[in-house]
């Protein structure tokens, strides 16, 4: 998806591309056909709607001329609220497209290594191949590439009831850096048994190497005996109540954004399947009504840490002119690739030209994802689909779906203004 799009924003400038793509003569163990782009997983490009925030930047990348969505509105297939593509035609025609292009030479071939031309622009996806895995953790430095999504749930700090939650520190070590959920003992033992209970995702067959202590998925450390969340993630100790008195369990949740609009379940990684982590989580106090914006997961994934490693622009800090690209920065989502694609292919070409590169405006959907990759805390860096808890806040306050309604005109019109102002490296 991000490769694509970039030789494409690349090549509508003017700019001759070299596209590496080793399928079909190697395959990874999730895809299967031939095809560029090819959708592994769900058919869905998400929400359409531009009060939803994928819905808002699925429109922005439509007005900076993105093949992705030109061809997933030729491919389209009826889903409600959604915008689903025919996954065999979309990557198709993606591909098509591609191949079409006078300035685009296609090469079927693994890339083993980074390559030395400059710009480069590392678009591997989450399955990069071991051999150019081992290429960029030489290239980025020991232990700034991950190969495992191991993400604990977020949610708006909005959502979460103040009345039963309180800030604090355990042993009031820093500020109130915490936002903390206690539970009684009869809150806690309802909670363990519905994560006792919770149905888990299925684990495929090349993920069944990654379960190790430091990073446990609470359902399994909950199996073993009702009491070791409570010496685990869930302690009490070290925290008070307001009233002074000690909980029986705690949950900790701690800040994910810079603005404070976002909050992380610490120590929550799961396989609990989505639906679950709604139910199960909102047992417990002050999350009734939890706003999720990104359930927890674990799978296979292969990331950078992208806070310490790239610009806003998606260049590295360390090594000029070369780009990433799509779930290797560390972005979730068939869309979010697509779009940090096509902000690489736009910088690459301002490097080819000697221009500076465009830093997108946070108060766009575009520009408040890429902040978030590269701005977010690198002790605790995860992938992240775009959601409106990234954006600024609206200096008004207004109804939850106004307020998301207000986002996207603001949204629309900042991006509109920057349009303008780079005219000639955007057209």
């Amino acid at each position: 998806m991000a490769g694509s799009e970039a030789a494409w924003q690349l090549a509508k400038r003017g700019i001759r591309v070299s596209l590496y793509e080793m399928r079909p003569k190697k395959q990874t163990p999730a895809h299967h056909g031939p095809y560029f782009a090819e959708l592994v997983c769900s058919n869905s490009l998400r929400a359409a709607s531009l009060s939803n925030a994928v819905g808002l930047l699925k429109e922005e990348m439509q007005q900076l001329d993105s093949v992705i969505m030109k061809c997933a509105l030729e491919t389209q297939i009826p889903a409600g609220g959604a915008l689903a593509v025919d996954r065999e035609e979309f990557a198709r025609l993606v591909t098509e497209t591609l191949q079409n292009h006078p300035l685009i030479d296609i090469y079927y071939d693994e890339v083993e290594n980074v390559p030395e031309e400059r710009p480069v622009i590392i678009a591997t996806g989450p399955l990069t191949s071991p051999a150019l895995a081992l290429s960029l953790e030489k290239l980025t430095g020991l232990g700034r590439l991950y190969f495992y999504d191991a993400a604990a749930p977020i949610v708006t700090f909005e959502s979460i009831n103040l009345e039963k939650a309180f800030f604090a520190s355990r042993y009031g070590k820093g500020g109130e850096d915490y936002l903390n959920c206690p539970m009684g003992k009869e809150e806690y033992e309802l909670f363990y048994d519905e994560l006792r209970r919770g149905e888990v995702a299925e684990i495929k067959e090349f993920e069944k190497e990654m379960y190790f202590e430091g990073c446990m998925p609470v359902e399994v450390l909950a199996s073993r005996g009702i009491d070791t969340l409570r010496y685990g993630p869930l302690k009490p100790v070290g925290l008070s109540l307001p009233s002074g008195e000690q909980a029986y369990a705690v949950i900790q949740l701690r800040k994910d954004n810079k603005e404070g609009t976002l909050y992380n379940m610490v120590g929550f990684q799961t396989r609990l399947k989505w639906p679950e982590q709604k139910r199960i989580f909102s047992l417990i106090p002050g999350m009734e009504n939890a706003d999720f914006v990104r359930f927890g997961v674990m799978h296979k994934n292969t990331f950078i840490n992208s806070p310490l490693l790239l610009r806003p622009t998606l260049e590295m800090k360390e090594y000029e002119g070369v780009f990433f690209g799509g779930q290797i920065t560390g972005i979730e989502g068939y869309v979010e690739s697509a779009a940090t694609g096509l902000i690489a292919g736009i910088n690459a070409f301002c490097y080819v030209r000697g221009e500076e590169q465009l830093i997108f405006p946070q108060g766009t959907a575009l520009g408040s994802m890429t902040d978030y990759i590269t701005t977010a805390d690198p002790e605790n860096f995860q992938p992240m689909n775009v959601n409106f808890g990234l954006f600024p806040p609206l200096s008004v306050r207004a109804p939850k779906q106004k307020r998301k309604e207000l986002m996207a005109e603001r949204s629309l019109e900042i991006l509109s203004r920057f349009r303008n102002k780079y005219h000639k490296l955007l057209a």
